[in-house]
């Protein structure tokens, strides 16, 4: 095993995010209904990795997975207050609240890549078969990943094609810190409980501050917890599939 192979797999867990932007090529009109599922299935989707961050957080450390998860409240909710304070958010062509809302999700879902690519480094650290495993199982976990950046991103006046790239963007951090937790994996190790708990955290809170409430504007409740409750189990089920 070598870092040029280490490299490879982590690259590849990376462009399968933009994968997910495949099924947006299809949604020609944006209603305000379309954005309202649009946000709740991210939100189921986003929960649901959520949950699997936590299960496998917790093998490693309950304390250190905690102290991940609230990290992560903190991190999100300071850069709320940050954006907020601002006069102007801007994302390309895209201003006001859309923008935030796309910053926040991406910002959210980078830093959930490096929680994963430490995991990929860790991984390949104790062997070529249980890394290889590994990075199959996030490489495919990537793309209804991808999806729920897509959801956020297109109906918000990106195209479909720059949803991709930067579904792709928001992993990045993936094949750069799979390489250094593989070549530092004893010092990598500690950390991967925290960081899973982090990324859990940062979501969850989107989830229930951000894409919940945009949703219901949008559409009933019973359609919102209908549309997030689906994708939710859907995540789940293909997670547990997977591993």
């Amino acid at each position: 095993m070598n870092i040029v192979t280490v490299l490879i797999a982590s690259t590849v867990t990376a462009l399968c995010t933009g994968i997910g932007a495949i099924p947006l090529f299809f949604i020609k009109d944006v209603s305000k209904r379309i954005l309202g599922i649009g946000n709740a299935a991210a939100a189921g989707l986003m929960l649901g990795a959520s949950i699997g961050l936590i299960v496998e957080g917790a093998e490693y450390g309950l304390v250190r997975l905690g102290v991940g998860i609230f990290l992560g409240l903190i991190l999100i909710v300071f850069a709320r207050s940050w954006m907020d304070g601002r006069d102007e958010i801007d994302f390309g062509e895209i201003q006001g609240a859309d923008a935030r809302k796309i910053l926040l999700i991406l910002g959210v879902m980078t830093v959930h890549s490096f929680a994963e690519g430490i995991g990929v480094g860790v991984a390949f650290g104790d062997g070529n078969t249980f890394g290889s495993f590994i990075t199959t199982a996030i490489a495919i976990h990537n793309i209804p990943e991808g999806l729920a950046i897509s959801l956020i991103l297109v109906p918000r006046g990106v195209s479909v094609m720059k949803a991709a790239g930067w579904s792709i963007f928001s992993s990045l951090p993936q094949p750069i810190m799979a390489i250094l937790a593989f070549l530092f994996v004893l010092v990598f190790q500690p950390f991967l409980p925290i960081g899973l708990g982090l990324a859990a955290g940062a979501m969850i809170w989107m989830v229930f501050t951000e894409l919940i409430p945009d949703a219901k504007e949008d559409i009933s409740s019973e359609w919102a917890v209908t549309s997030m409750g689906l994708s939710m189990v859907s995540m789940l089920a293909f997670q547990q599939w997977i591993s």
